[in-house]
Formats: structure tokens, C-alpha cells, sequence
């Protein structure tokens, strides 16, 4: 089987899944990836446009939402070439070097999205409890500066990745169990000692993930304390609502990443499609539910939405 596996170059190439047992629904699987694939795009690419010409949004706030925004296009072309290729054209074969580097960007964008959250948090932060230092604290400069640092992070972390992976023998059927590379899938796949890469992928996702969401809950918390200090319950109210784009952010990037580890881990005996299903959950709904929560909550990008819609009748 071993040299059945391997291509020419050594590597062996990887076959992608789409959902077992669900083939004769698959075209209308197709259709609804289409579907989320293009709110993703469109919505994002939107959001983009509208922080760029719309001058009341060129501030620290809007500046971390075009980085989320750009980030969620990231996600949407990592997985896109694949998902239709299996979906549509039934191109299941996937190279060692591109499955590698499909890895390298979808956790690449995954860490940065985990990134870029904290720190729109922090934006919340500053806002709501130290107001007055605000401008002072969020310059240009520095915002700039906490997006670079976040890129930095996720590239440190994902870079060693496909090389671990490189230094395994493969040598059995390379079944992937989705239509896109991801490394827990990966690791289970070699035949040699996998210890290095778990130990390695556990601590760079308790390093990210774990300790980013740990500091956001922090900033709510201290967030909540400074809100409830203020004597008017409609002053409470309004600055609250400041947070609630953010808050629903989060919980839709964390809460399908929590609900997919739990899974993998105590839900073993349940069918094959389940847990294909909350992986594209994961990998899908935050890209494309982020502009449409901002679009609704934030009044100058949802009237900007309005006029390129209904054009001179809005």
C-alpha cells in the first residue's frame, strides 16, 4: 500500500471527502456552499469597500473590522478551490504540497481571526472604560502595529507545521475526512510517532486560542464592571450596544470551534457527516454571519449597504 501511495517525488498525495452516505444530496450541498461562499465574498468585500470610502469610518474600530473582514476572505479562498472541486467536479486528488499549503492558510487565518478579535476587545476596552485616552491610545500607528503583531504570531505558530508533517512516512490509505486539509486530520494519517505534532499542535492552539479567549472574557468582564458603575440604565444600555457586534462575533468564531473539539473528542461513535457538518459550520458560518451582524448594527455601513443596493432611491 505504502508504494501505491507515494507519487514520484516521495510525498503521497491525499484524498479529500465530501459527505459519505449523503452523495445523492450532494448537488444540494453544492448549491448551499455556493450560496455561503457568496454572502462570504460579497458581504466582505462590501464591508471593505464601504470602510474605505465611507470617511466617519476611518477609525480604530472600523480599521479592525476591514482586518477582520479581509482575514474571513482568507478563510473563504483556502477552502474554496477544493470544496468546489469535490462538490461540483468530483476532483477528490489533492498533492502532499498542496494539501500542505492549504493547511498552512486555513489555520494561518484561523489563529489571525482569534488575533483580531482580542484585539477589537481591547478596542471595547479602551472605549468603554478609559474613553478620554481613547484617540491617544488607539493611533493609526499602533493599530497597525497590533495587525502586523497578530500576522506575525499566526505565521510563527502554523510555519513549522507541514514541515512535522514532512519528516512522517506515510503509508496507508490517505483518506482525508473532509474536502480541505486540516492538520487534527493530518496527524492521525502517518504512520510513525505523531507524539512531537500533538504535543506541538496542542500547545500552540492552548497559546492561542485558549489564551486569547481567556483575555477577551477578561475585557468583558472589566467591560461589565465599568458599564454598571454608570448611574443611567439608558446610558448602560447604549454603551453595551457598542459591544454587541464584537460579543456575537466571538461567539460565532468560538462557540463552532468548541462544539468541533468537543466532538472529535467524546463523539466518536456518532456518523462520519456529523462531524463533517461542524467543520464546515466552523470554517463557513463566521465568514459569512460577521458582515451580516455588522451591516445590521452599525448604522453608517448598513446605510452605505442601503444607497449601493437601492442606488439614488435610498
Amino acid at each position: 500500500m505504502g508504494g501505491e501511495a507515494h507519487n514520484s517525488s516521495g510525498l503521497p498525495p491525499f484524498i479529500l471527502t465530501g459527505l459519505p452516505g449523503m452523495e445523492t444530496s450532494q448537488h444540494w450541498l453544492f448549491l448551499l456552499l455556493g450560496v455561503l461562499y457568496s454572502v462570504s465574498i460579497v458581504g466582505n468585500a462590501l464591508i471593505l469597500f464601504i470602510i474605505k470610502e465611507e470617511e466617519s469610518l476611518h477609525q480604530p474600530m472600523y480599521y479592525f473590522l476591514s482586518l477582520l473582514s479581509g482575514n474571513d476572505l482568507g478563510v473563504s479562498f483556502s477552502t474554496l478551490p477544493t470544496v468546489l472541486g469535490v462538490f461540483c467536479f468530483h476532483l477528490r486528488e489533492i498533492s502532499f504540497n498542496s494539501c500542505m499549503s492549504q493547511m498552512f492558510f486555513i489555520h494561518l487565518f484561523s489563529f489571525m481571526e482569534s488575533g483580531i478579535l482580542l484585539a477589537m476587545s481591547f478596542d471595547r476596552y479602551v472605549a468603554i472604560c478609559n474613553p478620554l485616552r481613547y484617540s491617544t491610545v488607539l493611533t493609526d500607528a499602533r493599530v497597525m502595529w497590533m495587525g502586523v503583531c497578530v500576522f506575525l504570531r499566526s505565521f510563527c505558530m502554523i510555519f513549522p507545521l507541514p514541515f512535522l508533517l514532512k519528516r512522517l512516512p506515510f503509508c496507508k490509505a490517505n483518506v482525508l475526512s473532509h474536502a480541505y486539509c486540516l492538520h487534527p486530520d493530518l496527524i492521525r494519517l502517518p504512520c510513525g510517532d505523531t507524539s512531537i505534532n500533538n504535543i506541538f499542535g496542542l500547545s500552540i492552539v492552548i497559546s492561542t486560542f485558549g489564551l486569547d479567549s481567556a483575555l477577551i472574557f477578561l475585557s468583558y468582564v472589566l467591560i461589565l464592571r465599568s458599564v454598571l458603575a454608570i448611574a443611567s440604565r439608558e446610558e448602560r444600555m447604549k454603551t453595551l450596544n457598542t459591544c454587541v457586534s464584537h460579543l456575537c462575533a466571538v461567539l460565532i468564531f468560538y462557540v463552532p470551534k468548541v462544539g468541533v473539539s468537543m466532538f472529535a473528542r467524546y463523539g466518536r461513535h456518532a456518523p462520519h457527516y456529523v462531524h463533517t457538518l461542524l467543520s464546515l459550520i466552523y470554517l463557513f458560518v463566521p465568514p459569512m454571519l460577521n458582515p451580516v451582524i455588522y451591516s445590521i448594527k452599525t448604522k453608517e455601513i448598513r446605510r452605505r449597504f442601503c444607497k449601493i443596493l437601492l442606488g439614488n432611491k435610498f
